[in-house]
């Protein structure tokens, strides 16, 4: 574990961040974001130690749980807050059976192989019209009907700077889809990769890992930050990426 390394992150992508649609509130025990319905609210970073962290809770649940809204609590390993997750779920927060590897890549060491033109048909999508491709991607890959993707990618399109988005085609059909966010500070930070099953083992989500990387760095960025679940984490650890640390969502379900 990269000490320096989880101080920048910590810093950057937790303490420091900004979201076009929400509201940031820094307590002297967490930082909360709060977004409009129907957005999560979340508790991103918990200052308090151990000894308060029981009146923390019930404090950070009695002042979310009017607005009637979802509610996650963040639960990082480098935390160094061992109780933490025990007693969030013992108030009512259901545990996360899929918690997410956070994984980085420093891009001055990124493999020369993804920093090489790419050959697949890989378009930027720069309008909510050309979001369509995004949702049909989304809607195959994952099932049901992924339309937040209007509403949220829509608007953080229109932050200048702020998001880039990409597909890729197979005979002119949107196939593999990704994006990356371009937050103040050293992280860009990569969701989605998610692609068709016809379409996989084409080299698709290299390509799209292999242009986002590109723009990173273009950018001026020094890391390139994602986290995975088990399917995804050795695809990312084969290009170069190193495990830097494990998020837990902890959701409040209710007493």
């Amino acid at each position: 574990m990269n000490k320096s390394l989880l101080v920048q992150y910590d810093k950057d992508l937790r303490l420091r961040i900004m979201y076009p649609e929400a509201r940031k509130e820094i307590t002297n025990d967490v930082v909360r974001i709060i977004r409009r319905a129907p957005g999560m609210n979340v508790v991103a970073f918990t200052f308090a130690n151990e000894a308060k962290l029981d009146n923390v809770i019930d404090r950070e649940v009695d002042y979310f749980t009017p607005m009637q809204r979802p509610f996650t609590w963040k639960v990082y390993d480098h935390d160094l807050l061992p109780s933490l997750k025990d007693k969030l779920a013992s108030r009512g927060f259901a545990g996360d059976d899929d918690p997410a590897d956070v994984m980085v890549l420093d891009v001055k060491n990124a493999p020369a192989s993804l920093l090489q033109p790419v050959d697949a048909d890989i378009r930027r999508i720069d309008s909510l019209d050309g979001l369509k491709d995004i949702i049909y991607v989304l809607d195959k890959v994952w099932g049901g009907h992924n339309t937040w993707v209007n509403e949220r990618l829509g608007m953080h399109l229109s932050v200048p700077g702020y998001l880039s988005v990409y597909a890729a085609y197979v005979d002119d059909q949107p196939a593999s889809i990704a994006w990356t966010y371009f937050p103040r500070g050293h992280f860009a930070t990569l969701f989605a990769g998610s692609t068709i099953a016809e379409y996989r083992r084409q080299g698709l989500y290299t390509s799209l890992l292999s242009t986002r990387l590109q723009e990173i760095r273009e950018r001026g960025y020094r890391y390139a930050v994602v986290e995975t679940g088990a399917m995804s984490k050795p695809i990312v650890a084969k290009h170069g990426f190193r495990h830097l640390t494990t998020v837990y969502d902890y959701e409040w379900k209710g007493n």
